[in-house]
């Protein structure tokens, strides 16, 4: 292995200020008990692009079970790559041992209860290079070599607090390039949503795609039918919350990525579907963080309408049924897209009287019905009636009344006393 890149505190733009606190806390302690443990991944990249990180993620040579043993708020999750996953009320530190690289179908399987994973074989096709576990633990350089781009190599050593470049993801970042770790045709071959980041990352970073991985995507696009449906699924959300979805799919389609995850929607796109995503970035781009109001069920429906897949009165998929191309949308997604689309007549409607706007603010999607209001209705005054209306009823019930229906004003009722039974055997009455 090369002796890695080192940037000393000094050189670099850093600062623990910058890092979430409870990140902090889960890197100080494993580093009490020996272990190797940085920050590693997107959250570097981002703080040196002055940009606010999504996630703190931690790489340790700690194992799984090691680290559990460390922290009582800890879980130990995934079966593909044990991960703990340290747990600070709703926030998630993510913790993962430095893996390595190897041959595809040599992979590990996790143990059910040993704290170290032991090797067990798995069967392959000759020539399938996709990844099917990958619980072999290695070293920091290890790992650094297995990540799939330059610019998510990178590690920020806590103790030392400079930043460790094994693979010249620094040199990419000033050069604003998307480049491989590796071959780029045996990296997406291994895990091919690889191609659908690589144009993620270049779209809202505004960086540049190497040539040879442009090239690798062209050839080997259609290996995305080989990843979990679910997980390009929650790909797609990853890529509407991340305030450049307009550019991601005009890249995607660019690219042939579209087609082969949908292949009927490129012939569908007009006009009115890059609006949708213009109204979705517009909005994303006003908060620092990921806003819990662009729920799936929201951002579904600014994929499907505008693609005359869903029935925006009745929130009924059309022809494809409840996918998007090839892949699977949740039901309970589904179902409440169809109360969000149901509710937007009652928020029209202009001569609703003040009992009937109060029932309708207590329903359970009026929130995400607002927020389709908001961002597809082009009613602003609207909008801004309702949230005055919201605030009104705030102020009156700080207790958080809207969350249940209204107690209707009813008198209580006298409770009949229950008769006593005379006991046919004698000896006084029977219960009571």
């Amino acid at each position: 292995m090369p002796e890695p890149v080192v940037i000393p505190r000094s050189d670099h733009p850093i600062s623990r200020q910058h890092i979430d606190a409870d990140a902090l806390k889960v890197l100080y302690r494993l580093r009490q008990f020996d272990h190797i443990a940085y920050l590693v991944g997107g959250s570097v990249r981002d703080l040196l692009l002055g940009r606010t990180p999504k996630d703190f993620d931690i790489g340790t040579s700690a194992h799984p079970y090691q680290v559990k043993r460390l922290f009582r708020n800890c879980w130990i999750i995934g079966r593909r790559f044990r991960l703990a996953h340290v747990k600070f009320g709703t926030k998630v530190i993510e913790v993962a041992t430095f893996r390595r690289q190897i041959p595809a179908g040599t992979e590990e399987e996790p143990a059910p209860v040993a704290p170290v994973a032991a090797p067990v074989s798995a069967v392959v096709d000759d020539g399938d290079l996709l990844i099917h576990h990958d619980n072999t633990f290695g070293t920091p350089e290890e790992d650094a070599f297995r990540r799939d781009f330059t610019l998510n190599a990178l590690f920020y050593d806590i103790e030392t607090r400079s930043i460790i470049d094994y693979v010249g993801g620094l040199e990419d970042i000033r050069a604003g390039l998307i480049r491989c770790i590796g071959v780029p045709e045996e990296r997406f071959q291994e895990d091919p949503v690889r191609m659908l980041r690589a144009v993620a990352l270049a779209a809202r970073l505004d960086f540049r795609i190497d040539a040879p991985v442009l090239s690798a995507i062209e050839r080997y696009h259609g290996e995305l039918a080989r990843s979990a449906p679910p997980r390009l699924m929650e790909e797609i959300y990853k890529v509407l919350r991340a305030g450049a979805a307009e550019k991601t799919f005009r890249m995607l389609v660019d690219t042939g990525l579209l087609a082969a995850l949908a292949p009927e929607v490129p012939g569908r796109i007009t006009e009115a579907f890059w609006q949708s995503l213009r109204a979705i970035d517009h909005y994303r781009r006003a908060f620092k963080r990921n806003p819990e109001s662009l729920a799936n069920a929201i951002l579904m429906g600014s994929l499907l309408i505008p693609l005359g897949l869903l029935d925006q009165h009745h929130g009924r998929t059309k022809e494809l049924g409840a996918r998007f191309g090839t892949l699977p949308l949740a039901r309970r997604d589904v179902e409440f897209l169809r109360q969000i689309l149901m509710l937007q007549r009652h928020l029209r409607d202009p001569n609703a009287s003040p009992r009937h706007k109060r029932g309708t603010m207590h329903r359970t999607a009026f929130p995400a019905a607002l927020m389709w209001l908001e961002l597809h209705g082009n009613a602003p005054a609207l909008v801004e009636s309702w949230r005055a209306l919201q605030a009104e009823m705030s102020t009156q019930d700080p207790e958080g009344a809207t969350d249940a229906p209204p107690a209707l004003d009813m008198p209580r009722r006298r409770r009949r006393r229950r008769r006593r039974r005379r006991n046919p055997y004698g000896g006084g009455a029977v219960g009571g």
